[in-house]
């Protein structure tokens, strides 16, 4: 039985992001992978297998090397996830920006009624 790792553990590690931005385009070999990281190629092979194990990616055999190509679909259960904190946040920034506009239009309208009160009127005074 094969065991999956959450898709979540797989984004969690900066490394491995970089790795599925690297193979976002193109699918790529391990050596041209590992050369873009200061680690061994046993680190990233382990991040590689990881991200295999998530779904993400997938290992193919060409000639001598062996090449990793992004499998993009998984990443929808993660938008699909976040989409539930994407719609809770934009309604809390919008009554936030609701607010804020209300206080400065309120400062605004105090402001001038104060501003009127310094002047003298015309023809009194010195």
């Amino acid at each position: 039985m094969e065991t999956r790792r959450d898709i979540f553990q797989a984004i969690a590690d900066p490394t491995r992001r970089a790795i599925i931005q690297l193979i976002a385009a193109n699918p790529e070999n391990l050596t041209t992978i590992a050369d873009n990281f200061d680690m061994s190629r046993q680190a990233v092979t382990l991040h590689i297998k990881i991200l295999q194990e998530c779904g993400l990616l997938e290992l193919r055999q060409q000639g001598r090397e062996r090449y990793c190509e992004l499998k993009p679909g998984k990443l929808k259960e993660v938008d699909e996830w976040i989409s539930g904190y994407r719609i809770f946040w934009a309604k809390k920034f919008s009554s936030l920006k609701n607010f804020i506009d209300k206080e400065n239009l309120s400062q605004t309208k105090k402001t001038k009624k104060n501003a009127g009160k310094g002047k003298k009127e015309p023809g009194k005074g010195s």
